[in-house]
């Protein structure tokens, strides 16, 4: 999963600024990979997490969406 896929998930799960979502992840590679983007949206300012869990086949996010998408 790339940025901008994520980001696009998380837009469609948030209810307002808050969002919630669990990602299917197949592997424990892709539940990284998952978490590193996350983590890189972070940095840019575009969200802020408040939990990131793995689970045995997901990934679960909750955090805020802090800029509108355009």
């Amino acid at each position: 999963m790339n940025k901008i896929g994520l980001l696009k998930s998380l837009n469609q799960a948030s209810r307002g600024n808050f969002f919630s979502i669990e990602l299917p992840a197949n592997s424990k590679e892709e539940a990284e990979t998952i978490e590193k983007v996350a983590a890189e949206l972070e940095k840019e300012g575009k969200i802020k997490i408040r939990e990131c869990t793995q689970k045995e086949t997901s990934v679960y996010i909750q955090g805020i969406m802090k800029y509108a998408l355009s």
